[in-house]
């Protein structure tokens, strides 16, 4: 029987039941089907036996692998397609202006392009940043395969995102991209990027990055200007990233984040911020880095 001792304050029971909400908004789409997931995690809670419960260390945990994998075996249903949006301009019940407002239906639509393992992938490791070992279990697959599920998705929407942009046009953003951040110009830094834009901050969990996707121009510009403030012995260079020129920021001499953007004519579509110290590894090895094609020198002074 569960004790006085057991009760949970109310802004967390609140703040879990809207964490859940997000994982199923981000796994299947906006709708009903979303608070149908949290109800049956709820639901195999309470079928747990009082000792099962009890020697669970980490409830939200549980409960986030729970809807994980209910989502998982909806999206895998033959015939499953995305329909139940919001409709009338209306923001669907138990959202409460949290994921309405930082995603859009253009990303939640690439999203539906993914195979249901990529999408699960993609999003608990790089939306909610579960752990690694947590991700397998929703999966099914070994954590390597999931890393290799979660980056064939990244590069999918990077490719359905971003429109063919030629090499120079691409250079002249992130010139730009940077110059604006060096000298912290919000505006300007705003004006650069899609009105739709979704930036992705990979702490892994090791950093304490920002735990969810930042959606729209304003906001990404507000959260980049944040990470990049001006600070001493921090510098922007630009750098060869994935092929494309990328921004690679470096703090007392090491690097401390890697930043590719993904350009769509004029504006950038979409941010990938890279702040996870076991992928940095590479880049603080001795040499000249893990990609240094068509690399740039340090222009922060």
């Amino acid at each position: 029987m569960d004790q006085p001792g057991d009760a949970v304050p109310i802004a967390e029971l609140l703040d879990e039941r809207r964490h859940l909400m997000d994982v199923a908004c981000w796994m299947l789409g906006r709708g009903r089907e979303a608070e149908d997931v949290v109800a049956e995690t709820y639901r195999r809670w309470y079928a747990l036996s009082e000792p099962e419960r009890t020697r669970i260390t980490d409830p939200r945990s549980w409960l986030s692998k729970t809807a994980g994998t209910i989502c998982l075996a909806r999206l895998a249903l033959p015939g499953r397609r995305h329909t139940d949006g919001p409709t009338n301009g209306r923001r669907p019940a138990g959202l409460q202006g949290g994921l309405e407002d930082e995603v859009s239906q253009v990303l939640l639509d690439a999203l539906d392009t993914l195979s249901p393992a990529e999408r699960a992938a993609f999003v608990l490791n790089d939306v909610f940043g579960m752990a690694p070992s947590n991700v397998s279990d929703v999966v099914g697959q070994s954590e390597r395969e999931c890393a290799e599920l979660a980056e064939r998705a990244r590069h999918s929407l990077r490719a359905r995102r971003a429109r063919p942009t030629p090499v120079w046009q691409h250079d002249l953003v992130v010139h730009a991209v940077r110059e604006a951040c060096t000298l912290e110009d919000g505006a300007r830094l705003a004006s650069l990027l899609a009105s739709d834009v979704t930036a992705f901050y990979d702490g892994g969990g090791k950093v304490r990055a920002l735990a969810r996707p930042v959606h729209g121009d304003r906001q990404v510009a507000g959260s980049l200007l944040t990470l990049l403030a001006r600070r001493p012995h921090t510098s922007i260079h630009l750098h060869s990233v994935n092929g494309r020129t990328g921004l690679l920021v470096r703090y007392d001499g090491q690097v401390a984040a890697v930043i590719s953007l993904d350009i769509a004519g004029p504006q950038v579509a979409q941010v990938w911020v890279v702040l996870n110290p076991d992928k940095l590894r590479l880049w603080n090895q001795p040499g000249p880095g893990p990609d240094v094609t068509g690399a740039q020198g340090d222009v922060r002074k």
